[in-house]
């Protein structure tokens, strides 16, 4: 099976040695995604209501690249360095999903690229 890198204009272009997310079959790995605005690679704020928005429109931008949206990811993992927020992410989650949701962990973490809040990952399914 081949894999098919996939990347984004309107997300942030990777940070380090990595793909935005990789495609094997119908299953897509989307990588880990921080609140950097793509036009600029600067965090948007120190807001995290604000970094959980850009996170999510970032990982929108990279589902439309390979071909999905938001509704089609079955797992995501979201890191915080304060687990704190979990409302407050769950809150701004609900603005981009609707039930069913994807299946998830929230895992507290020390610290995160560029000293985000916050960084999410997923794997979406594409119909075949």
């Amino acid at each position: 099976m081949a894999k098919q890198v996939i990347f984004s204009e309107n997300a942030p272009a990777a940070i380090g040695p990595y793909s935005q997310a990789v495609r094997a079959g119908n299953t897509v790995y989307l990588s880990g995604q921080i609140p950097l605005v793509p036009a600029t690679m600067e965090v948007i704020s120190d807001d995290v209501a604000e970094q959980t928005t850009q996170v999510f429109q970032n990982l929108q931008a990279v589902c439309e690249a390979a071909g999905g949206s938001l509704k089609d990811i079955v797992k995501l993992n979201i890191y915080m360095t304060d687990l704190g927020n979990f409302a407050l992410v769950n809150e701004v989650m609900t603005k981009f999903f609707v039930e069913p949701y994807p299946a998830r962990a929230a895992l507290g973490v020390r610290a995160l690229p560029k000293g985000v809040a916050v960084e999410i990952e997923g794997v979406m399914v594409l119909e075949d």
